[in-house]
């Protein structure tokens, strides 16, 4: 799968700790494989209608919408206790 960035994203990633973005490299390697992989614990977040949201590890997330069968669009990625909020 191809993955598109937002700015927000990006401008939000680098700002994580060095530990977190290296988990997020492993499960960004299985959500190519496999954007449905148990693992990533998928969830459609409610009252969206194409956002969905993986986790890094348990306070981590990344907030995304699948584009077509081959592309999906990163939007945000951090703490669960923030992410939602937007």
């Amino acid at each position: 799968m191809k993955i598109l960035f937002t700015d927000e994203f990006k401008r939000r990633f680098y700002k994580l700790p060095i530990h977190i973005q290296n988990l997020y490299y492993k499960q960004e390697n299985v959500f190519k494989e496999n954007w449905k992989d148990i693992r990533l614990h998928i969830k459609k977040l409610k009252g969206e209608q194409l956002t969905f949201s993986f986790r890094i590890t348990r306070h981590y997330r990344v907030l995304f919408i699948v584009i077509n069968n081959d592309t999906s669009l990163f939007m945000t990625i951090d703490h669960r206790k923030d992410i939602y909020r937007k």
